[in-house]
């Protein structure tokens, strides 16, 4: 059976190891394999990035160069089932947001831990921050998308889609939209045990941010290589000397063994097994940042090939295919809530 795909990264500020390696790493081999009849949506959720502060100046700049990120990280731009195109530049996304947030109530949305967690000791808070979830919702049902593959800090709003879309289709008594998997088929389709959420490498109680106020626990794609695998040798471990995958009790060597793991290529169970019994962390440090080094340089190598005109070429093509999508699901709905007729 045909499946639909569907993630992004969004534009504000410069992007980082763990979005590469939780979010845009899986999705580019995904785009590689795609069966027969299977559509990828990856698209730079821009709208997003407004829900907090942003250099809004450099906004555009940086949306551009998430897709040419996209590109370097060897997405495949010629195949026509895969979608590359920016949220905002989809009116169907911004219209369909406001209607499902007709259909969403105040009390889920304040239990979301994402707006727990980015409004804590805020005096200001905007509406949208709140409401984003909506917006999510939104970008998935457009595209009836089965799998949308991201960190486990994005489960609430997995399961906040599909009480949306069951909401919406008992409202309506038919089914206006398709319902994403439930979270375990995502982790299945993502073959993990558990989402990738790469921590910060100064205090692995947090995850790897791109916040100025962590800059030795965050690797952005653009740091000298050299420089990153500084950050790692200085990474937060612990007293045990034992090299084990243990999140609990040995989160800083965890998150360094999952580094490991995806930057070579290997499961969560053979990488512990390459260091099973050790108990040098520098030595084991000294790999990991090699495993860093190397990757950034041939990784910035291929986004200096990359120039802004072919990103605009690529873009417009693939936000005309968007419409062709987005625009009859949104007409769907609109029908159904008596908006338009026909």
């Amino acid at each position: 059976m045909s499946k639909r795909i569907l993630t992004g990264v969004r534009a504000n500020g410069d992007i980082h190891l763990g979005n590469y390696l939780g979010g845009i790493r899986p999705m580019v081999k995904q785009s590689n394999e795609l069966a027969n009849g299977d559509k990828l949506f990856m698209f730079v959720p821009d709208l997003h990035s407004i829900t907090t502060p942003v250099n809004y100046s450099n906004l555009f700049a940086t949306t551009i160069n998430n897709i040419r990120i996209y590109l370097a990280s060897g997405l495949n731009k010629d195949n026509e089932d895969v979608y590359l195109y920016r949220q905002s530049q989809i009116s169907a996304h911004s219209e369909l947001s406001w209607l499902l947030s007709c259909f969403g109530y105040f009390g889920e949305l304040s239990r979301m831990t994402q707006f727990k967690d980015k409004s804590e000791g805020k005096a200001n808070v905007s509406v949208g921050l709140f409401s984003y979830p909506i917006l999510m919702a939104a970008d998935i049902l457009l595209y009836s998308a089965d799998y949308i593959p991201v960190g486990d800090d994005q489960k609430q709003h997995i399961e906040l889609t599909r009480d949306l879309a069951i909401r919406v289709n008992n409202k309506f008594d038919k089914e206006i939209f398709k319902l994403p998997k439930k979270w375990s088929k995502q982790l299945e389709f993502m073959n993990i045990d558990e989402g990738v959420r790469i921590r910060s490498l100064s205090d692995s109680t947090k995850k790897m941010s791109k916040s100025i106020d962590d800059p030795k626990g965050t690797i952005l794609l653009k740091d000298n290589p050299l420089d990153a695998a500084k950050k790692i040798m200085r990474a937060e471990t612990d007293n045990l000397m034992s090299i084990d995958w243990n999140w609990e009790n040995q989160p800083g060597i965890t998150n360094l063994l999952q580094i490991y793991s995806l930057l070579n290529d290997k499961t969560n169970e053979e990488a512990t097994n390459d260091w099973k019994g050790g108990d040098r962390y520098g030595d084991f440090k000294k790999v990991v940042a090699g495993s860093v080094e190397t990757f950034l340089m041939d990784f910035q190598s291929k986004m200096n090939t990359i120039t802004d005109q072919e990103i605009l070429d690529i873009l417009v093509k693939g936000e005309q295919k968007a419409r062709e999508i987005s625009t009859p699901k949104l007409k769907e709905f609109q029908k159904a809530v008596g908006l338009i007729k026909n």
